[in-house]
This record gives C-alpha cells, structure tokens and sequence, in this order.
C-alpha cells in the first residue's frame, strides 16, 4: 500500500480512482465492508482503490474534551493496509482545514488530486465546515462532476450497530467480547516495555511488563483482564491489569502485564497486548501476601480460559502479528 501523509506528495491523479473517505477509528467491520466495496469496485475498473483519512483525528482538534482513540494513526494504517487497499492519503487536520468548504472539498480534493470516478461513504458520512458535504451533497456533485456515489448502509452485528462510538463504549465497560464481535478482532493496547517499581518479580512473585497509559488514550475498564501479548513475532498468555496500584496507594495509571513461561528483559521492546475477557475489577489488599494470593487465582483462571480457546488464539496470533 502506497501512503501519502500530504496531497502536495500526489503528483497526478490516480487511475480509475474508487475513494472512500472516513476516520476510520479502529477500522471496525463497517469500516472494513467500506474498504472490501471499494477493493472490489476499482478491481473491477482496472483501477485504484483509495482511503482518505485525517491526522489527528478531526475531533482531537474541533473539541475541547478531545476523544479517546480506538487505534493510534499507525495501528489504523495497518489495518487498511490488511484490508486491501491500495493508497491511503493521511490529511494533516488542523482548524484551518476545518474551515475548507465542502465544494471545495470536492473539486480541490477529491476531483482534482485525487481524480475520483467513484464514491463511497457510510450511510452516515458528512464533511466539510458545518458538515455540509453529506449524502445528498455527494450525489448531486458526483451527478454534476462525473462521480458516482455509493452508500452502504449500517451494519449490525448481534443486534449492536457497528461503530465507533460504541466500541468505545464496550472497551470502557470491559465487555471485550462484545468489542471484539464489532472490531472482528481482538481489542489491542501497544507500547514500549517501561522500567516499573520492579516489585512484580522481587516481592510478589508476578513479574511484569509495564506499558503508560496517558489520559488521551481509550482507558478500558480498570481491573484485571485475561490477554494475549505479542513480542518479536510470538505470542504468548497473559494476566494484565489496568489501574493505580492502590495496595501500593500509587496514583499512575498504568497497564502492568505478566506473561505465562517469559522470563526475557524486554525493556524498551515494542509490545502488544490483546484484551480478551474480564476478570475482576481491581482491588485493594491487606499485602503483599494478599495480593500475592489473588494473582496466583487470576494467572490460574486465564490459563484456563487460554487453553479452553487455545486453537482460535493460535489463528488469531498468526493473522494479526502485524496489527
């Protein structure tokens, strides 16, 4: 998949161009019949299959609270790249491009740039200053520019509509199974091993590997998970719990992992960490023995959850090392 992180790096328009556009937050599976309808289309036309999108995200910049991420920039373009797309234009997003009108849009954008031959957006798509460009713009500029236009309308899966908005919701109640029906893959946090207070191995007998969570980030549910961590190219089970430490009465959020039969120093290394079901919620303890005694109950309870699903986790692994 070819990026362009700016339009000035677009040199001429794209033969047969099928474009869809979107923030695409997690690249859940609306989002991934999107990117199969345009695939398909431009395969069709002998042409090229193009996904618009914006960095930061609009809303990080338009909205004072900001919102919380599902995928960070990089784990989106991996995925899109996994769906088959041919070139991902990645619009830098300020408030001055904010202000660009629709039309604007269209004929500098779209048309000219890009060279669109065919459309496709959600049912719900709108862009453009006061999000003028929506639906039935779209149609009556594709009528007048040459462009066709195709909606695909919302997609349901176990009677939850597919979007972000509730992914997010999902992750923050900890229901992980539901986020994953949506997500058709298992939800993911991702990061660089942190020198932690090193107690997990010395003190408590559960060594771990730490990952920062800033307040920007989609926090899941505090408490302690059952996961899978990925770490250069094998995965292995997990316990991960998602808190302040309050036996230790710290007050850092942070996402402290200990991986089943690993015992490397991974300091600095790159880790993934996929959330697959929701053990309890954290809690604080008399003491270390506590403490102690609690994880060994949570380390016991995941690996049998691991082993029960064993066979999908192995697939799951093998088709997403690299996202």
């Amino acid at each position: 998949m070819k990026i362009y992180r700016d339009l000035d790096e677009i040199k001429e328009p794209f033969t047969n161009a099928c474009v869809t556009i979107g923030n695409f937050d997690g690249v859940h599976l609306g989002h991934q019949l999107l990117f199969g309808e345009v695939a398909q289309r431009a395969y069709r036309n002998s042409g090229t299959s193009v996904a618009v999108t914006f960095d930061p995200h609009p809303l990080q910049v338009l909205r004072n609270d900001g919102i919380k991420l599902i995928s960070t920039c990089d784990q989106k373009t991996e995925l899109i790249e996994h769906a088959g797309i041919d070139v991902l234009v990645i619009i830098p997003f300020s408030q001055k491009f904010a202000g660009i009108s629709a039309t604007h849009f269209v004929d500098k954008i779209l048309c000219e740039t890009i060279g669109v031959k065919e459309l496709v957006v959600g049912y719900d798509y709108a862009f453009g200053k006061g999000r003028a460009g929506n639906i039935e713009f779209l149609q009556k500029q594709g009528t007048e520019k040459g462009f066709s236009v195709t909606v695909v309308e919302a997609h349901y899966e176990k009677d939850m509509l597919v979007s972000s908005t509730k992914v997010r919701e999902l992750v923050t109640q900890g229901r992980m199974a539901d986020a994953r029906t949506l997500l058709g893959r298992y939800y993911q946090i991702r990061g660089e091993v942190q020198l932690g207070q090193q107690r997990g191995g010395k003190e408590i007998g559960f060594p771990t590997a730490n990952l920062n969570m800033d307040k920007e980030d989609l926090i899941p549910k505090m408490g302690v998970y059952v996961c899978q961590v990925i770490c250069d190219g094998k995965c292995y089970g997990g316990v991960l719990n998602i808190g302040v430490n309050p036996t230790f009465n710290e007050k850092r959020l942070v996402a402290e992992t200990h991986i089943f039969d690993f015992k490397r120093d991974i300091y600095g290394k790159p880790i993934k960490v996929n959330l697959l079901r929701f053990l309890r919620s954290e809690q604080k303890f008399a003491g270390i023995e506590e403490l102690s005694a609690q994880i060994a109950k949570d380390v016991s309870e995941a690996k049998a959850i691991l082993l029960e699903q064993e066979s999908e986790l192995i697939l799951s692994c093998e088709e997403r090392f690299n996202q």
